[in-house]
């Protein structure tokens, strides 16, 4: 079986220096593994980031990431008015 480690890393800044930011992170993570019937291997919070390992392949756990960063941001943006959690990156496709 294949395990994988991914980072979901804020584009700025430290959002999850905040304890309450942080476990809100760790919880969403957990929940999202239970959710799917995944076992979280690991996961690792820092002050800009977080990792965690599964037993996927990269491609299935880009996508754990990316339900992370919707929900966890969807979660952010509510308590802070608007706000991005992770960053948002600046919009490449110019319509002008």
């Amino acid at each position: 079986m294949e395990v994988s480690t991914v980072r979901l890393r804020a584009l700025s800044g430290a959002p999850l220096k905040d304890p309450k930011v942080r476990a809100m992170v760790v919880a969403t993570a957990e929940a999202i593994a239970e959710r799917t019937g995944v076992t979280l291997a690991g996961v690792h919070a820092e002050d800009h980031a977080v990792t965690v390992t599964l037993p996927l392949d990269k491609l299935a756990c880009l996508g754990f990431l990316a339900e992370l960063r919707r929900l966890t941001n969807a979660w952010y943006a509510g308590k802070h008015h608007g706000l991005s959690l992770w960053g948002d990156e600046p919009d490449v496709w110019d319509a002008g």
